[in-house]
This record gives C-alpha cells, structure tokens and sequence, in this order.
C-alpha cells in the first residue's frame, strides 16, 4: 500500500513563528504522521517576523517566479524551504514582498488589523495550490488549518476539481478560536473569485468577517473540525449547516488528537 501523502497548510509553525495554539499543533502533528509512515509536506507565508538567516531559510528558484492573481493585480510568487531541526521535515514557505515583508503578523504595532489580510489569505490559498502543482506531488489529504487557509476546500472543489493532481483529494478544515472583528470590503468576493466559481458559491463569505472565512472553510471541507470543546455560541451555530457526507468532529488537542487525525485521515483516503 502507498504511503499517505499530507499537506498541511496553516498560518504559523514553530520553530519559525508562534502566534497561538495553531504552531504547535502544526509543529507536533506532521511528525508525528511521518513517524507512522505517511508523506508529508507543510506550507505556511513567510511573515516578516521571521528571521531568514537564523532559520536558514533559501529561495526554491524552481518553484518561484509563477505570478498569482489577486483582484486584477499579479502578484510574484516566492518560495523559500527550511528544514526544522531535529526532525525530518522541510517548511516551503510563500513569500511575496507587498504581502508578507512586514514586522508584524495580522495586527501592526497600534494593534490595528492589516486592510489587506483577505488579499494575503487569497495570495496565500492560491499560492499553495500552486506550488503543490509545481511540485507535482498530489495529496491524499489537504489539512488546512484557521480562517487564512480556508479558501483552499472551495478552490480544489471548484477551479481545480479537473486537475489530475486534485482529483482524489481530501480536505481537513480544522477551526480554532482565533476570531478578529474587521470586516473587509464589498470587493471581497470579486478578489476571492476563480475560475468555476459561481456567485452563489460565496454565499457563505458574504459577511467580510472571521465567520464569513469560517463558514466558507466548513462549507467546502470533507471534514470540519473544532480545535477545542469551548466555542462561542456563535462560533458552534458554523458547524450546523453542512452536508450529510461532511464529517463534523471535535478534536480537542488535550486528548488523544494524534490517533484521531491519523484515524480520520485513514478514514476520508479510503
């Protein structure tokens, strides 16, 4: 039987960047499947928080140079792997000068939130389905992880649902409590639109805030999941509306999470 190809796709990894809960989760998981025999590769932006030359970070010249659209702007994409030590794991990281060489993460030094997170969430989602094409390696699950990654179920069901890279894939949205309240502007949609992508497919974004992100990433995903039992009221309502062979879990990461995504993992590839 062949390995198990996963792609896990987040907004931070330690060593390199820890904002929340999501870098450690994204830290320990990927190993801990590699250890039990599956392929892995991890993707994650390359802030500007996080030091090149202590990381050892280097540019993939083979990788870089694809321009991704955003709205009717191109944008260059950029491709820098390190290795994280003491593990046998690489981290591609997707980089681009507009979006991500900033000294901050989300919020800038008056806390205030950056007007542009939707176009770096959307640069980001496309540019990991890129890269992933590039690499020519076609996953068996996609585990995406917090509102940035959320795009990616709805691209590989849509835009993408003919490439031959994509067309076994399985996604894994897992949601943790990690909420901001901007709300991004009306042209939201029209930057989030690919090909195959009908208006009402974005229904579920039309709010322009978190949620809106959080319902689309559920919406799209073959497995929905919550990173913890304590949810908001409102955050717990996202999980209601989905379809019957969607799978909606709670994983909490104080249990036994390993065995479970390993489990669940197994369960959506066979």
């Amino acid at each position: 039987m062949s390995k198990l190809r996963i792609l896990y796709v987040a907004s931070e990894i330690n060593p390199f960047l820890q904002t929340s809960e999501v870098a450690d989760f994204v830290r320990k998981l990927p190993q801990e499947m590699q250890e039990r025999g599956m392929e892995i590769r991890i993707l994650v932006p390359r802030f500007g928080l996080i030091n090149e030359r202590k990381n050892r970070l280097h540019e993939v010249v083979r990788l870089s140079g694809i321009n991704i659209a955003v709205g009717d702007e191109e944008k260059p994409l950029i491709i820098k792997v390190a290795s994280i030590p003491n593990a046998k794991l690489q981290v591609y990281f997707i980089d681009n000068e507009d979006y991500f060489h900033r000294k901050f993460v989300f919020f800038d030094k008056e806390n205030n939130f950056y007007k542009d997170n939707d176009e770096r969430a959307i640069f980001f989602c496309k540019g990991v389905i890129e890269t992933v094409k590039k690499l020519g390696w076609a996953p068996d699950i996609v585990h995406c992880n917090d509102w940035m990654t959320s795009l990616i179920p709805m691209y590989l069901k849509t835009t993408y649902k003919n490439d031959p890279l994509f067309k076994n894939t399985k996604t894994v949205f897992t949601v943790y409590n990690n909420p901001f309240k901007h709300k991004f502007n009306g042209d939201l949609l029209e930057k989030v639109k690919m090909l195959d992508i009908e208006d009402s497919m974005l229904i579920p974004l039309q709010s322009g805030d978190f949620e809106g992100f959080i319902k689309i990433g559920i919406a799209y995903s073959d497995a929905a999941i919550k990173a913890e039992e304590k949810f908001s009221e409102s955050l717990n309502k996202l999980f209601m509306h989905v379809t019957d062979n969607q799978k909606i879990e709670t994983i909490d990461k104080d249990t036994d999470y390993l065995d479970s995504y390993y489990n669940l993992y197994n369960e959506l590839a066979g």
